[in-house]
């Protein structure tokens, strides 16, 4: 099937394709909103709470320190969180959509 004999309008217009569309952009703010949400937090605690920030757990290794390491773990996780979602439900749909390409958009 040759993406040129493909109607990409009546793709698009398809239930499927749109309700995969709408899922995967309320799954991925939601991830955005949080990730920007915590990546706010270190600055904004280094801040306003500089003493919390200060104060030490081993050696000289404190709370902000700590918390700084943590936005690494945190965007792996999100990255790990997507690849997920996207293989198990994502991937799934979108297989649908092209297994069904010929038939929704096939120009006539």
């Amino acid at each position: 099937m040759s993406s040129m004999n493909l109607n990409w309008a009546a793709i698009e217009a398809d239930p499927k394709f749109q309700n995969l569309h709408r899922r995967k952009s309320r799954f991925l703010w939601g991830l955005m909103a949080f990730s920007v949400f915590y990546y706010f937090l270190l600055p904004i605690g280094a801040a306003y709470y500089q003493e919390l920030f200060k104060t030490q757990i081993w050696g000289p290794v404190n709370i902000g320190l700590v918390f700084a390491l943590s936005e690494f773990i945190v965007a792996w996780s999100i990255a790990v969180i997507y690849s997920k979602k996207a293989n198990q439900e994502f991937d799934v749909l979108a297989a649908e959509i092209i297994a069904n390409a010929q038939q929704i958009g096939g120009k006539k």
